[in-house]
């Protein structure tokens, strides 16, 4: 099917039947199901040949092709696709933490891109982008209504061309056009600092990348070697859309006891059957040698701990997460995580081009699925000290169209309940709003993002008071509040000091062990495609 069909009208019908019968005869081999279905292929061949001889103006053969294979890919859930040579490497470049683009972080807002943050020394930044900007157009082409992906692709390119960004900024009350060159960035996933008189270690993660177990080793290391008194650990996940399944684990591997089990996967082929333990063998990526954590002070599997989460930690961050939870080993503290319970594969099929497939369920320790439910925090804490609007405003799994759903749970009650807390926070944030005098109303816009692991940063401040002993604003949300799993067994319990609980039940069709050796080239990875955040 890549061959470029270069005749039209009733001659193309032809050639495709041709090659889609040529097709037939090599896949049925491959294909465990049985045969293709002829019928539906001769159907594509027939659509395909109306389209040449009466579409309103003339179709590129490759084009036509590639955007049906993109449609089939895409219709299975929010995390497959068809990749492109440029989405191929992109993702590629995403992974190893260097990509061509702007350097900001953002997410979606009514419909908008929002900037969550510019990151430091990058093209954004030196713009002067700020936290809580939204972005209308890009290039003069609106964004509203436009998936988060395809924005990403358009203020991505090649280094040193250029993007024009409108920008509407709430605290000035003015909209005005921002042209910014792109450049390299090379994302930083790990980054420390020492909290509470150097007693408390700060450890916050980006993104999972090839490097991140290897960075969070060394950082880990400087941190023991500096800080004698160092008391506990605050692991901040928020905002962290997943990434490199091995990270993933590495990452966990650092704070709990050898050969803990950290995920399971499972799927129809045999790579999606596995059991992640936090062994090297289970986190080794061909960009790894040695070890990064065989000399980490085991003092790090000890240390009480609180992981910070939010509705924006998906996928890799829920194993994370999950592991850390299930084996007593840290308290969670924030907001339900975002819910994305499936391993995603990339098959190449050319050498510049290949398939993101999900193949896989995943588990947490104790067997549980988290897809479309997310992570329920031990302790709700809302970002702000005057609380955060209902979480049914905000975007999860389970929200989005055709995703997987969960085996273990119904998610009717949920998604039913949330549509019903949608209708009530909208009804009362607009009976709020009307109240407030313009005073307010400038106040709210000159409200600036909290800066993540700074002294306004309230969240941060709590899981300080938690590690301190000393009490916890809690949240107010009431999606929060009443939630039941993931709460801690009695008030008495410690970060990473409570006793581990029965295991629940198990998977569907356990896992099989992960053999002792390095996983496969295309190991599963997690990073999202679509998630509410995304770096460009």
């Amino acid at each position: 099917m890549r061959k470029t069909l270069k005749n039209i009208s009733l001659v193309s019908v032809g050639v495709v039947a041709g090659v889609l019968a040529t097709l037939q005869i090599s896949a049925t081999a491959q294909n465990s199901s049985g045969p293709l279905p002829l019928d539906q292929l001769r159907l594509m061949s027939d659509i395909f040949g109306q389209i040449k001889r009466e579409y309103v103006e003339p179709v590129d053969d490759k084009k036509l092709l590639t955007e049906a294979i993109k449609g089939m890919v895409a219709s299975l859930d929010p995390h497959s696709a068809y990749l492109d040579e440029k989405d191929f490497k992109e993702l590629q470049e995403g992974t190893r933490g260097r990509f061509a683009g702007l350097g900001i972080e953002i997410s979606q807002e009514e419909g908008l891109v929002k900037v969550i943050n510019p990151i430091e020394d990058t093209p954004a930044f030196r713009a002067g982008i700020q936290p809580g900007d939204l972005i209308t157009r890009i290039d003069d082409k609106p964004v509203r209504g436009l998936p988060l992906e395809q924005a990403v692709k358009r203020m991505r390119g090649e280094p040193g061309t250029k993007v024009t960004l409108t920008i509407y900024r709430k605290s000035e009350e003015r909209t005005f056009p921002v042209s910014i060159t792109r450049a390299e960035i090379r994302v930083q996933s790990v980054k420390t600092k020492m909290l509470d008189n150097n007693t408390i270690g700060w450890v916050r993660l980006t993104s999972f990348q090839e490097r991140t177990v290897a960075d969070l080793g060394r950082r880990l290391k400087d941190m023991a070697d500096k800080n004698p008194n160092l008391k506990g650990i605050i692991l901040d996940l928020r905002n962290n859309g997943g990434g490199v399944l091995q990270g993933a684990v590495g990452v966990a591997a650092a704070f709990l006891q050898d050969d803990a089990t950290v995920v399971s996967t499972n799927g129809q082929v045999p790579d999606a059957k596995r059991v992640y333990k936090a062994t090297f063998n289970n986190y080794r990526l061909s960009s790894l040698e040695d070890d990064p954590l065989k000399d980490l002070p085991a003092q790090f599997k000890k240390l009480p701990m609180i992981v910070l989460t939010n509705a924006y930690s998906a996928s890799a961050s829920e194993i994370v997460a999950g592991a850390l939870q299930d084996h007593k080993r840290a308290l969670i503290m924030g907001k339900t995580t975002f819910g994305k319970g499936s391993v995603q594969t990339v098959r190449p099929l050319t050498n510049d081009t290949g398939i993101k497939l999900t193949i896989a369920y995943y588990y947490t320790p104790s067997g549980k699925s988290i897809q479309a439910k997310g992570i329920r925090p031990d302790i709700p804490v809302d970002q702000n000290p005057e609380g955060d609007p209902d979480d049914a405003l905000i975007t999860r799994e389970i929200d989005t169209e055709r995703h997987l759903h969960n085996k273990q749970e119904s998610e009717e009650p949920e998604m039913n309940e949330r549509e019903q807390r949608r209708v009530d926070e909208l009804r009362r944030l607009e009976e709020e709003n009307a109240k407030k005098t313009p005073e307010e109303r400038e106040k709210d816009r000159k409200k600036k993002p909290v800066e993540f692991g700074s002294a306004e940063d309230f969240m941060l401040q709590q899981a300080i008071a938690q590690l301190d002993g000393k009490p916890v604003q809690k949240s107010k949300s009431r999606l929060e509040a009443t939630g039941t799993a993931g709460k801690p067994d009695t008030k008495e319990e410690k970060a990473g000091t409570a006793p581990a609980k029965p295991a629940a039940k198990p998977a569907p069709a356990p896992a099989k062990p992960a053999p002792a050796s390095q996983p496969p080239a295309s190991a599963p990875i997690g990073q999202p495609l679509g998630t509410p955040t995304g770096q460009k």
